[in-house]
């Protein structure tokens, strides 16, 4: 019995619970190998030339509670002041239930699809919820789940509209995407880099002053601006369909819960970041 109650009392240690294996299993791979301790197992394997002989100076270790603690502490020193910086950056109120099962959750740190499906249901059913909800708020038919972020995707949007180009407009040699220079700054900078290996001109300006030649094979539009802008798209998506271009839109899912959805205006894509979401 004291033995167990000497476990139960150390279950708050974070390498314990963290880090590698207990004692008895450090002890049995000791003796497989044929070292006795995992000092000699160091001088048995690392050279003595880059090895320290002297103690760093590393404190002694804490619990994860009071880690955590400090942790906390240091982060109170910090002045949070309002964000003004847009383009994309938006402060948000996250409840507590989301930061406990997504944000402080290791399997979403990233945008990456999990790949394994027999190990990950739980996770592919939340994705499929996800792109339920992206799907009813861009007011499109499909949502994938998901490329990296709105650069990304929007870089994706017009390679596959230029995959996609009529046979008139490849016999006519259509190369340009227009860009609205009102998209993000960001996203245009990742077009850019795309576009050079892909033979695609860009050209970046006012959609609402710009009669599409006819070497333009899509559009790209931000909603809302850059500026915080909400314009009405439609006249320039008509505008642009009804000359025969693919158009991109690249919003921001908040949005979308008040203002008329991409898809509804006429947009063959929809893309944006729904990290903030």
């Amino acid at each position: 019995m004291g033995k167990l109650l000497d476990k139960l009392n150390n279950t708050n240690s974070f390498a314990g619970r963290h880090l590698g294996p207990n004692a008895a299993e450090t002890k049995e791979m000791l003796a497989v190998i044929g070292s006795k301790s995992l000092d000699s197992l160091m001088s048995e394997t690392i050279p003595d030339g880059i090895r320290i002989d002297k103690s760093m100076d590393i404190p002694e270790g804490v619990s994860e509670a009071q880690y955590l603690k400090e942790l906390r502490q240091s982060a109170a020193k910090n002045q949070v002041f309002k964000s003004y910086i847009g383009l994309g950056y938006y402060d948000c109120i996250v409840p507590g239930v989301i930061l406990r099962n997504i944000l402080e959750n290791p399997s979403w740190y990233t945008a990456y699809t999990p790949y394994q499906a027999e190990i990950a249901q739980g996770r592919l059913e939340a994705l499929l919820n996800f792109q339920t909800v992206v799907s009813d708020l861009t007011g499109m038919e499909i949502a994938n789940a998901s490329l990296l972020d709105e650069a990304t995707a929007a870089a994706e949007a017009m390679a596959m509209f230029h995959r996609l180009r009529p046979r008139d407009q490849v016999k006519n040699n259509a190369n340009t995407f227009f860009v609205s220079e009102k998209c993000f700054p960001q996203t245009i900078d990742v077009l850019k880099t795309r576009a050079e290996p892909l033979g695609i001109d860009l050209q970046i300006g006012n959609p609402l002053h710009t009669d599409f030649s006819d070497a333009v094979f899509g559009v790209l539009l931000q909603y809302p601006d850059a500026d915080g802008e909400i314009r009405d798209k439609s006249t320039v998506i008509t505008a642009a369909k009804n000359r025969g271009l693919f158009v991109a839109v690249a919003a921001d899912l908040l949005s979308l819960t008040l203002i008329t959805p991409p898809g509804e205006l006429g947009a063959d894509v929809v893309v944006g970041s729904a990290q903030r979401f």
